[in-house]
């Protein structure tokens, strides 16, 4: 067994039993070593040992048994089911916002005003990049053009439902943002602003499903895999 290194003591402790726990080296319901001899082979302190078993109990690679020790629970890596399962709460949410988004576009488009053509073009401006003041400020700027949309819908039922899942919905933007899926650039959402102001409904409904199809059948592709 590898020293673990000096960097995240915690995580590289946690990393290095993983490892060994996944490789082979004890047997589910094999008892591990202690913590003063786990200590010595990682040549890191038992607050630390403590804390890595800790973690894998929590992922369900260990047991804690009072009075006998820590014993191997499992030797399958939860971790891509749990990658996976978030994928599919995620795409629950963007298929979720994505029906929100269609309507409030299609009632948008019978419904705006020359004034809301304007402020929506503004906010697609001021939306920018991440560059322009980080990833959480260009979230909120984003989330600021289409509530904006919603606004425009008249249906008051469908603002209040938009900002209860206003936390959900800042999460499925978010997750376009770290590479994994795709993320609509400004030209993208350009065309729903046009599409709005033709006051044409199915224009506008349409032109929101092919805003959002990229991220779903990206998800989709995630969850197949």
């Amino acid at each position: 067994m590898q020293p673990a290194s000096r960097i995240n003591l915690t995580d590289s402790a946690t990393e290095r039993l993983r490892s060994e726990i996944l490789g082979g080296r004890w047997s589910v319901g094999v008892r591990i070593p202690n913590e003063a001899t786990l200590s010595d082979r990682l040549s890191v302190s038992r607050g630390t040992v403590r804390e890595a078993v800790r973690a894998l109990v929590s992922q369900g690679l260990l047991e804690t048994r009072q009075g006998s020790g820590t014993y191997v629970r499992s030797a399958v890596d939860p971790t891509a089911a749990l990658v996976r399962v978030r994928r599919a709460c995620l795409r629950d949410q963007w298929e979720a916002r994505t029906a929100l988004d269609v309507e409030a576009a299609r009632l948008a488009a019978l419904r705006h005003t020359p004034a809301d053509i304007e402020r929506l073009n503004r906010l697609l401006a001021e939306r920018g990049t991440v560059a322009d003041g980080g990833q959480h400020n260009f979230v909120c700027r984003d989330l600021a053009f289409h509530k904006a949309i919603v606004a425009m819908s008249g249906n008051r039922a469908m603002v209040e439902l938009y900002d209860f899942f206003t936390a959900a919905i800042a999460e499925t933007i978010q997750a376009t943002l770290g590479g994994d899926l795709p993320e609509p650039d400004a030209p993208m959402h350009g065309q729903i602003v046009e599409a709005i102001a033709s006051g044409d409904p199915e224009r506008a409904g349409n032109a929101v499903r092919t805003f959002m199809a990229p991220v779903l059948s990206q998800l989709d592709r995630h969850l197949a895999q």
